[in-house]
């Protein structure tokens, strides 16, 4: 059997072009350029015949054939999660081809039901000219991949009692799962079902409560279904599997987000045993249901249960288009901080070195999940405040969310980004010892570069890149130390300024009067549940009247021009939810308006109204927004080099009575919008 290809395990198998396998297993396994070349199936085959004995290589270097790095070797009690990609409706026929076919080799192999101590696998340190497979009568041993280190990954299989032979210096090793779901018997009836009855029906149903069940958002909780929980698998989603999946394009993109770091083997894991135990019963009118309660226990298992936000609010956060949390996480982070990582306990942090450049680590992703939950909240904690209604489980977590933030930043071993030093202050660390002093940064690992630490700010040096140029050193700062004294003083002369979202500013806001205005203005129980601080009716009351007198207009028509001053995105279907009004009325406010000069009717891209304050208007690309320039100036929201609102909103520095306090006052003083 020298040399052998794919046994001959049905004609859907041979007929298979096992090059797109790689796209089909995409997320569940590693290294993603070996499995994009030919040979995967083969590999798989020919190692598991060679362990047990029913291929022979051509010579002693002619092993069975690698497929991909080797991370195949996880399905081993894993299989659940490949087998449920394969059976469900929304995975694409030539992709299901290819998974069928896999299960279907799989199920022909040693490695469909390792018992006990016979099967396992693990690193070897392999010399150069060492045979890649080896086979006498103890067993036999495979090198299936490549591992840093000089390393390759092997699968091991013992026939008897003793150790089967090795490839070299094993250096790790390790056991597979036992029981759950992927028997040879189980998995060669959901081959022959699929194949028979189509793929599984999908069932939104199950999806809906797949997402009640973990708090997942519905385009995650769709695809952790559909066994497609990857980052890198759903960008390629066809018109078809969207409309399966019943999701909008933003839905998808921020869906792909939610899991956040969850690696190969924790997607594995989470679906390796919600298959039922007789894979027909996935065909049931309620198979899928059964295999999404299963999926959501094994999810509450691992990662806890979030709290479950109204669609409305989730849509709401998914047109805030966030560049670092998914809307599942951000909601998260308001509903249940306690358990996000970095924010439920203090952070010891410290620096270490990169060929990149020097920056602040803690064990795990903690801080990286802190920052990104930081830099993320609070530039868009104003909208929390002001376009959910009381009552919204996100607008009511935000005050403790805010009291977690202030009390993570108290502790004095969490260090944050600082941004760079300003070139007018210096070029490298020696340049700035009068203003920082002479005591280098002293943490766990040493750092290869120079460093300063006054107790507040620690200074680095920039690295060198191949052309021999050193970029600005790197400050950092201990947010506990941060005030109104002279380090700080120090540390806010001395930075450039141009990162984006630096942590200073964040942190200075926090500590602020309007930050803690706003979240007096949180707690307050006087907002009726249901309603929308965006209503000056109830967050103004006394402004509103002042408007009414001033302009002889109904408290619609001065509700509506208030909030055209002021809000920075009034569209039509905002207004409406804010102020709990049909079209007709919104209608009748607007045409007194008009009627009063007090604003002009036109049609502008991107607006979603159909009324605008008299003046220049400029544009602004996604995800920001287009607005009129008096507001523009109102609101603090820069103009980029283009002359477009192509800027985030600045931190806020008003709360939404203050706002359209100060905006009527404009108008009273004659400072109002005017064409």
């Amino acid at each position: 059997m020298a040399g052998g290809g794919t046994r001959a395990a049905g004609a859907e198998v041979r007929a298979v072009d096992d090059h797109g396998v790689a796209v089909g297993l995409d997320g569940l396994v590693d290294g993603s350029g070996y499995w994009s070349r030919k040979g995967v199936l083969a590999g798989i085959e020919r190692t598991g015949r060679y362990l047990d004995g029913t291929w022979e290589p051509g010579g002693p270097q002619d092993g069975p054939g690698t497929a991909g790095e080797g991370s195949w070797t996880r399905f081993m009690g894993r299989l659940g999660a490949v087998a449920l990609r394969a059976a469900v409706e929304p995975t694409r026929e030539e992709r299901r081809r290819r998974l069928l076919a896999l299960l279907e080799i799989w199920a022909d192999s040693p490695f469909a039901e390792p018992r006990a101590g016979r099967i396992r696998t693990g690193l070897v340190r392999v010399a150069d000219g060492d045979p890649v497979a080896v086979r006498d009568e103890r067993g036999a041993a495979v090198a299936v991949g490549w591992a840093p280190g000089g390393l390759r990954t092997f699968v091991d299989l013992r026939t008897g009692e003793a150790e089967p032979p090795s490839l070299g210096t094993i250096e790790e090793v390790a056991g597979v799962p036992r029981g759950g779901w992927g028997s040879a018997g189980q998995v060669r009836r959901l081959v022959d079902l699929a194949r028979e009855r189509g793929p599984v029906p999908w069932d939104l149903d199950a999806v809906a409560a797949l997402r009640d069940g973990t708090g997942m958002g519905r385009a995650a909780a769709s695809f952790a279904l559909a066994g497609m929980l990857t980052a890198g698998y759903l960008p390629r989603l066809d018109d078809r599997e969207r409309k399966i999946h019943g999701l909008k394009v933003a839905e998808i993109e921020d869906g792909v987000r939610e899991p956040g770091r969850m690696a190969t083997l924790d997607r594995l894991d989470l679906a390796a045993d919600v298959l039922p135990e007789d894979p027909a019963e996935l065909w049931e009118p309620h198979g899928m249901r059964a295999v999404a309660q299963r999926l959501a226990q094994a999810w509450r298992e691992r990662y806890g249960r979030r709290t479950v936000v109204p669609p409305r609010t989730f849509d709401a956060v998914l047109d805030l288009h966030l560049p670092l949390l998914s809307a599942g996480r951000f909601c998260a982070a308001f509903t249940d901080h306690d358990r996000i990582p970095g924010l439920g306990s203090d952070l010891d942090t410290w620096i270490r070195t990169s060929d990149f450049r020097p920056f602040p680590t803690a064990d795990g992703w903690s801080l990286v999940e802190f920052q990104e939950t930081l830099r993320t909240v609070v530039p868009h904690l104003f909208q929390v405040y002001a376009e959910l209604p009381a009552g919204d489980p996100v607008r009511a977590g935000a005050p403790g969310l805010v009291r977690a933030l202030l009390e993570r930043l108290d502790h004095p071993g969490l260090l944050l980004d600082a941004g760079h030093l300003s070139p007018t202050a210096g070029r490298t660390v020696a340049d700035v010892q009068d203003r920082f002093g002479s005591r280098p940064y002293a943490g766990p690992e040493p750092l290869d570069v120079a460093s300063l630490d006054d107790g507040l700010t620690v200074v680095v040096d920039g690295t060198v890149d191949r052309r021999g140029d050193r970029s600005q050193p790197e400050l950092y700062f201990r947010p506990a130390f941060y005030c109104d004294d002279d380090r700080s003083r120090t540390l806010r002369a001395a930075r450039s300024g141009s990162r984006y979202d630096p942590d200073v500013e964040l942190v200075e806001w926090l500590r602020g009067p309007v930050c803690a205005r706003l979240v007096e203005r949180l707690d307050d129980p006087t907002l009726p549940s249901g309603s929308y601080e965006t209503h000056p009716a109830h967050s103004a009351p006394e402004v509103l009247e002042q408007v009414v007198t001033a302009l002889g207009v109904d408290d619609d028509a001065a509700a509506l021009y208030l909030q055209l001053l002021t809000l920075w995105a009034p569209s039509d279907r905002n207004i409406r939810t804010w102020n709990g009004w049909k079209a007709a009325r919104h209608q009748k406010a607007a045409a007194v308006l008009v009627e009063r000069g007090l604003v002009v009717e036109d049609k502008r891209p991107r607006a979603g109204r159909g009324l605008f304050l008299p003046g220049e208007w400029i544009h602004a690309a996604k995800p920001y927004h287009p607005m009129e320039a008096w507001k523009a100036d109102l609101l603090g929201v820069r103009r980029s080099s283009n002359g477009r609102l192509d800027n985030p909103l600045p931190l806020p520095a008003r709360t939404l009575p203050e706002l359209f306090a100060h905006a009527w006052a404009s108008v009273v003083e004659g400072r109002g919008p005017s064409a």
